[in-house]
């Protein structure tokens, strides 16, 4: 003869299983007879107001307001020309590090005292160590790169 391959595990969880659809089936059964007690005929309506709250009242059609579709702007909107702020591109700094040997080094932003990289593809004039540069910006891989970097 074979062992059950019922475990005292399995049957525990069985008979908890039961029980959770027993106490469902009561709360179901309780549910309903509350609804019939009360005389609700199930669930009441709601709606929105002109303000976006949910009442129970309908809304006021006279507070109905009239939308043109045309008028309706789906994106970004265009910017004017005024919007646009005036940048100049071209900076100037210090040259704080240069490693020609290396071909890179580092500059100095004047107005902000902020360092950027500096490589010897992006250099017109050649440059050592606390050279008065012009300079514009451009994204790198790991921020912003100097280029087109002249001798002032």
């Amino acid at each position: 003869m074979a062992k059950s391959q019922q475990t005292f595990n399995k049957t525990e969880k069985v008979k908890k299983r039961l029980k959770k659809r027993e106490e469902k089936q009561k709360k179901k059964e309780a549910r309903k007879q509350a609804a019939k007690e009360s005389g609700s005929s199930g669930i009441p309506i709601a709606y929105v107001d002109f303000n976006g709250n949910l009442v129970d009242t309908p809304p006021d059609p006279t507070m109905k307001v009239e939308i043109d579709a045309e008028d309706i702007v789906l994106g970004i909107p265009k910017k004017e020309d005024s919007d646009i702020e005036e940048f100049d591109p071209v900076r100037s700094g210090k040259v704080s590090f240069f490693d020609s040997s290396k071909g890179f080094g580092f500059i100095i932003d004047s107005e902000n005292n902020e360092k950027y990289f500096v490589h010897v593809s992006g250099l017109i004039d050649q440059i050592i160590e606390n050279d008065k540069v012009v300079f514009e910006l451009e994204k790198g891989l790991k921020g912003m790169n100097a280029v087109r970097v002249k001798k002032n």
